[in-house]
């Protein structure tokens, strides 16, 4: 039944995308769909992880993002999809350009190996908000033959509030709105290193 709802979601999305421009659809279409059609809020993914021990929370997020945001606790690993790159400021963004971890997949299967975990443990992937990092990294694990990858859908920051005085901050949904588990210290056996 969440599966129905979460893709009846889905399709929502898809159909305000295209209203609103090819872009934007294009857009949706390549970052929020997956191959498993597998989606849960935090919450959801926080319920599960509750009712199976042998579920899985991983962090795609850049580094430097999660130190000024915060960390969910129950994270078992930390790799990041994209990182920022550094050398290269651009002018005309205003910004450093990210770039692919081409790493992501190694990485990530070696953290996989070195749990335990098998191809049928539900693995849930988790970015800022669930529009570009969470659901292409759920695709690559599922590539990699892991059959029950979830990407969280409103992310670790969730959603930007629409009106009032905070409009535009995420304050609404997400892990950290959701009142789950979440800290700014990062666990040193999860934190990520770009050489393992």
């Amino acid at each position: 039944m969440k599966v129905a709802m979460k893709r009846l979601l889905a399709s929502s999305v898809m159909a305000a995308a295209l209203a609103a421009g090819p872009s934007m659809a294009q857009e949706a279409d390549a970052y929020r769909e997956t191959q498993l059609g597998l989606y849960v809020t935090a919450a959801e993914a926080w319920e599960l992880m509750q009712e199976n021990e042998r579920a899985i929370l991983i962090d795609v997020r850049d580094p430097i993002e999660i130190k000024f945001t915060g960390f969910a606790e129950p994270t078992d690993i930390h790799v990041p999809w994209v990182l920022a790159d550094r050398d290269n400021f651009d002018e005309e963004a205003k910004t450093w350009p990210v770039v692919r971890n081409a790493d992501f997949e190694a990485q990530v299967k070696a953290r996989l190996d070195a749990l335990g975990v098998a191809e049928d443990d539900p693995i849930i992937v988790m970015c800022r908000s669930g529009a570009t990092r969470s659901a292409p990294g759920a695709d690559v694990i599922t590539e990699m033959g892991y059959r029950q990858v979830y990407s969280v859908n409103d992310g670790f920051e969730g959603s930007t509030l629409k009106e009032g005085d905070s409009k535009g901050v995420r304050a609404m949904n997400g892990w950290r709105n959701s009142g789950l588990p979440w800290s700014y210290e990062i666990d040193p056996e999860v934190a990520w290193r770009p050489s393992e």
